[in-house]
């Protein structure tokens, strides 16, 4: 499956919060196009080649999926679901990127096969790591059978 070179789709409805994650992986030249949208059902339509996002060459695969929990429209839990029950994009990794740590959403988010669940630090340099710790691992380190 084709995937341009370090695409992350970030799925955050706090903008402060996703501009923060966006200057950190641009400060770090971790990735070369994130696409934000915020929510789940713009995410949807972004895996699924719906709406503004029709065709393969407005929205191109992936390499890794940010995803908060607290999304309106469809919820992170709900887009985590359909995103590993879906054939074509059950491979894609899913970062849960998120302030919640509640017991049950962590079970939840691993009980529908999250990747990864990070909880964003409070501090803003200790949040800047985190993001470029991230990009590395996933982008940089981690091998997928597409790239």
């Amino acid at each position: 499956m084709p995937t341009e070179p370090n695409t992350i789709l970030l799925v955050e409805d706090n903008p402060a919060h996703a501009e923060i994650v966006i200057r950190s992986f641009q400060d770090h030249h971790v990735a070369n196009n994130i696409i934000h949208v915020l929510d789940g059902e713009a995410a949807l339509d972004y895996l699924l080649h719906r709406g503004q996002f029709t065709g393969v060459e407005n929205s191109p695969r992936p390499r890794v999926i940010l995803l908060d929990l607290r999304l309106p429209k469809v919820s992170g839990l709900q887009l985590l679901q359909e995103i590993k029950t879906h054939e074509t994009l059950s491979s894609i990794p899913v970062v849960i990127l998120t302030t919640s740590e509640a017991e049950r959403d962590l079970a939840l988010a691993y009980a529908n096969h999250v990747n990864s669940y990070l909880v964003k630090p409070v501090d803003f340099a200790k949040f800047s790591q985190l993001i470029d710790d991230l990009g590395i691992y996933w982008l940089d380190w981690n091998r997928q059978p597409w790239s």
